[in-house]
């Protein structure tokens, strides 16, 4: 009998390699003077998905997720502006943000109110998205984004613990090793590796980080501000994140009794650690909105 090879935790399983073979459509549109980059998958002409990432982070977050959801639908990442390769801004706002996620949607030919999905800050931008455009968007999903004064990003950024200044790297490699995600956690390496090599840039003199620093410097979305909705909401929690069952439940409540889902296990960062938790949970859901009605508002 021959004993299976042991399991490498370094090593790309089938489903990683496969969705990162997946040919994804390069887009850009304009909003409000900026040009905002996107990246989409599947077919156009169809419901859809944006998806939309955290702080400081970038559409690339989702190449392995974003493939794993386009069976039968459009799906769209952006770069949100100030991040990824998307162009800067004088300032940014939630509500700036908001309106690049509504034109993405159009630009990349979803035809119908799409879905939109935000993880941590995103998340932010999502409920802001849904609280402006009401029936424009189709339902509005939350992972680990707590509804609260700041973000840990946000609080890094302020203490100057990250976020700061962006520093220049006299190489790509020396940039890449100084990359890990704010909280810190742990990650699958493979997906670790891709996440950095796409997190930086030549400049002037080496390599840096894409985002801007300024990003932080905005308005916040707090409980106050949260409000019954015009299309279906879901809200995911990471068992080790930063969205608390205590602030969970207060988006519950002021949110209308929406769904909690906890992804077990996963840090934060659900796309780094648990991304085959976090797909199964998505799909499931969106499989039960695709063949239920939306509750009556009250």
């Amino acid at each position: 009998m021959i004993s299976p090879a042991p399991f490498d935790p370094a090593q790309p399983p089938s489903w990683f390699t496969a969705a990162m073979g997946t040919p994804a459509e390069q887009g850009a549109t304009v909003v409000d003077g900026a040009t905002i980059a996107y990246r989409a998958w599947g077919g156009r002409g169809s419901g859809g998905i944006v998806l939309v990432h955290g702080g400081a982070a970038h559409s690339r977050w989702w190449d392995h997720i974003a493939p794993l959801l386009a069976s039968g639908r459009r799906v769209a990442a952006l770069d949100l502006s100030g991040h990824g390769d998307s162009e800067r801004r004088d300032g940014y706002s939630l509500d700036l943000w908001a309106r690049e996620v509504l034109a993405v949607a159009v630009d990349a030919g979803i035809d119908t109110p799409p879905i939109v999905i935000g993880h941590s800050m995103g998340g932010f931008v999502t409920l802001r998205a849904a609280g402006l455009y009401g029936s424009r968007i189709a339902g509005a999903v939350t992972i680990d984004s707590p509804v609260r004064d700041i973000t840990p990003e946000e609080h890094a950024a302020r203490e100057q613990r990250a976020f700061g200044p962006l520093r220049v790297y006299p190489s790509r490699e020396a940039a890449i090793a100084r990359f890990h995600p704010i909280p810190d956690q742990p990650a699958l390496p493979y997906i670790l590796a891709h996440v950095a090599s796409t997190s930086i840039r030549a400049v002037a003199g080496g390599w840096s980080w894409k985002f801007d620093p300024h990003i932080f410097a905005r308005l916040q979305l707090t409980p106050a501000l949260l409000t019954r909705l015009d299309c279906r909401v879901a809200l995911f929690r990471a068992e080790h994140g930063i969205l608390s069952p205590q602030i969970s439940e207060v988006m519950y409540d002021r949110l209308g009794r929406v769904p909690a889902i906890e992804i077990p296990a996963a840090g934060h960062h659900v796309m780094l650690d648990q991304p085959v938790a976090l797909v199964t949970g998505i799909r499931t859901l969106l499989s039960d909105w695709d063949h239920s009605r939306p509750a009556a508002p009250r």
